[in-house]
């Protein structure tokens, strides 16, 4: 590389000389080196060994803290003229007399604006990468569905577009006290989804100072406990005296979706539980179903006992080996199993508003209390509830199977026991 060096004026660099450039001498510049403009303002020019490009180049140079060269680079003559360069170069000259490293000002200039720019991040922005971040662990599609959709309805209409960092207490309650009295549980989950936001944004840096969703401590002074705000309300559910007339209505049923209610309910398991089953966790020969951790509310492996009834609709439903099926009840997108409201849509047809898919457990559990002589324990057990007692329940190691499958046995009898008027009739599967 050369170094041009010009006929009259003395430089700051030993060995270089410098003289004011002109726009046309820039422009016409052609070989690699480098073109002293003054005063630490130079062009590199340099050629793309891969494309034969001409690159030009302004860059300052010049010494500060007692003598250390730095260089800044300032743009391609492409984007910056003369003119403006020479002022970023004064400006940088400047700066180097006050003491100040101008790489070391640029650098901390940059770290401001990306701190400004992320603080500026609203509420929803940083709801959505809290989703994103924490999606994967979440249990069923169902559950990250419910808390994307809290949040849009109730949250991102007040303060999604407002920064996360200006995000008040006051602007918490004007969604919070509205919900309490009236719908306490969907209130009660979006304030500890709007807390975890929250807490997000602070671990990130992007806000300061206390949760304003938070509950012990701060939010508890201002509303009152959920159970003196409204009493728990029961999903909608069947008397037990009245399942074997449904059951019979059921099986003139057509369709997936009422075979996926029928094996629903005779298994007692949740609705998601079984429209989310996959042939891969049904053993036809043991007669069990084994539902993976992942998949269950409690985070623990579940196995349901399969009872005649049950495995005579899993085999009408059972593909043909040759077909490549993963769900039992598979949905109309490729991948994907029925819709949470295909079982709640059955009950429409069948002019059943008044229930609910996931009461059939409470018809269950109310069954086994009435008309069995089953322990409690086994009865908690089959609905894959989790002992509140944590001493009894570290002592108990068995999930109690045998005797389970028993009482689903007399369930399924009970399910398909002919009503006090009418015909039980098959379960047809969808034609097609």
């Amino acid at each position: 590389m050369t170094f041009t060096q010009s006929r009259n004026t003395k430089g700051e660099t030993k060995g270089e000389t410098e003289v004011a450039l002109t726009d046309r001498q820039v422009r016409a510049a052609k070989a690699p080196g480098i073109l002293i403009d003054g005063k630490g303002l130079r062009l590199k020019i340099t050629v793309n060994p891969k494309t034969q490009e001409l690159r030009k180049n302004w860059i300052w140079r010049g010494k500060v803290d007692g003598g250390r060269v730095r260089e800044v680079g300032l743009g391609s003559i492409a984007t910056v003229s003369l003119e403006v360069v020479r002022k970023r170069a004064q400006a940088l000259r400047e700066q180097a007399r006050a003491g100040i490293d101008p790489i070391a000002a640029r650098e901390a200039e940059r770290a401001q604006k990306a701190t400004e720019a992320a603080r500026a991040l609203t509420f929803e922005q940083c709801a959505e990468r809290y989703i994103a971040a924490h999606e994967a662990s979440w249990k069923n599609a169902k559950h990250r569905q419910q808390w994307a959709n809290t949040l849009k309805a109730y949250a991102y209409p007040l303060f999604g577009k407002v920064p996360v960092a200006d995000v008040s207490q006051g602007m918490v309650m004007q969604i919070l006290e509205p919900l309490w009295a009236e719908k306490t549980e969907t209130a009660s989950r979006l304030r500890g989804r709007i807390e975890a936001v929250l807490d997000w944004a602070t671990v990130r840096g992007l806000r300061r100072g206390d949760n304003p969703a938070r509950w012990r401590g701060h939010l508890d002074k201002l509303l009152p406990k959920r159970s003196r705000a409204r009493k728990v309300q029961h999903h909608p559910a069947l008397p037990y005296a009245e399942l074997p007339g449904f059951m019979a209505k059921l099986r003139e049923a057509e369709g997936l979706a009422a075979c996926a209610l029928a094996l629903c309910i005779l298994t007692a398991t949740r609705s998601s539980e079984t429209l989310e089953a996959r042939w891969s966790e049904i053993d036809m020969d043991a007669r069990v179903w084994t539902i993976p951790a992942s998949r269950m509310k409690a985070g623990r492996e579940h196995r349901v006992p399969l009872s005649a009834e049950a495995l005579k609709l899993l085999k009408l439903l059972k593909p043909q080996k040759r077909q490549k099926v993963e769900f039992v009840f598979p949905g109309a997108k490729p991948g994907r199993p029925l819709s949470n409201m295909a079982m709640l849509q059955v009950l429409r047809r069948m002019k059943r508003t008044d229930i609910v898919p996931h009461g059939f457990r409470s018809t269950f559990r109310d069954w086994c209390a009435e008309r069995t002589n089953y322990p409690r324990e086994i009865a908690e057990a089959a609905l894959a509830h989790v002992n509140a007692d944590k001493a009894e329940a570290a002592y108990r190691r068995s999930d109690l199977f045998d005797k389970r499958r028993q009482l689903m046995t007399q369930w399924s009898a009970y399910c398909s026991s002919p009503p006090a008027a009418g015909k039980v009739v098959p379960i047809r599967k969808r034609k097609g």
